[in-house]
Formats: structure tokens, C-alpha cells, sequence
């Protein structure tokens, strides 16, 4: 069992802090993240939370998922590593990808223009 687990189905109005207070009341919650589009800013609806330990993890699995959130059923579970979900853009990364995305993406590259130089 993983510390990192996964939360669907949440309502786009659900922030990350929603997040940390909702798993709090199981353990200690080391990282909350919603996930948003890169383009809009807007929440997909899923995020990520790290728990202290394995056993709050299974907690909040055994206390959240199916509950009810803002009108939604939750789902929780254990997060899978990306490779395991055939994603070929895993080397973008789970954490860092969305955030260092923003600076890395069209605008990093473009913006360089070193090759072109030369």
C-alpha cells in the first residue's frame, strides 16, 4: 500500500486546500494537489494527496471513497505510478509536470531560439 493516493470525480470548484482539510480528519496529509488544465487553469475534476503513512492512506480509502462530496461520489484509491497506465507522456512527470509545464512547454522552447542562431 502507497502513501500517494488518487481522488476522482471531485467537483471543479474543489481546490487543493479543499482537498488537504477533506483528508486531514484521517491522518497527516503531506501534499494535496488538484489537478488543472494547462491551457484554462481549470480543474480536471482529480487530484493527488500524500498521506504520513500507509495506514492513513488506507483511512481515508476506507473512509472517503464512494462518499459523498459537493453532490459527487468520490473515488479514492491507491495511486498507480505512471508507467503502469500505458502512458507514453509519463516521462512528463505526475508532480512537477503540470507546474514545471507552464515554462517548459511552448514558450520555453520557442522562446530560446539558440539552434537557429547558429
Amino acid at each position: 500500500m502507497g502513501k500517494k493516493l488518487y481522488v476522482g470525480n471531485l467537483s471543479y470548484g474543489v481546490s487543493s486546500s479543499d482537498l488537504q482539510t477533506l483528508f486531514a480528519q484521517y491522518g497527516n496529509v503531506q501534499s494535496a494537489q488538484v489537478i488543472e488544465d494547462r491551457e484554462t487553469g481549470r480543474s480536471k475534476g482529480f487530484g493527488f494527496v500524500e498521506m504520513g503513512s500507509d495506514e492513513e492512506a488506507q483511512s481515508a480509502i476506507s473512509g472517503l471513497n464512494g462518499q459523498s462530496h459537493d453532490g459527487r461520489p468520490l473515488t479514492v484509491n491507491e495511486a498507480k505510478p505512471r508507467e503502469d497506465r500505458g502512458g507514453g507522456g509519463g516521462f512528463r512527470g505526475g508532480r512537477g509536470g503540470g507546474g514545471g509545464g507552464y515554462g517548459g512547454g511552448g514558450g520555453g522552447g520557442g522562446g530560446r531560439g539558440g539552434r537557429s542562431r547558429y
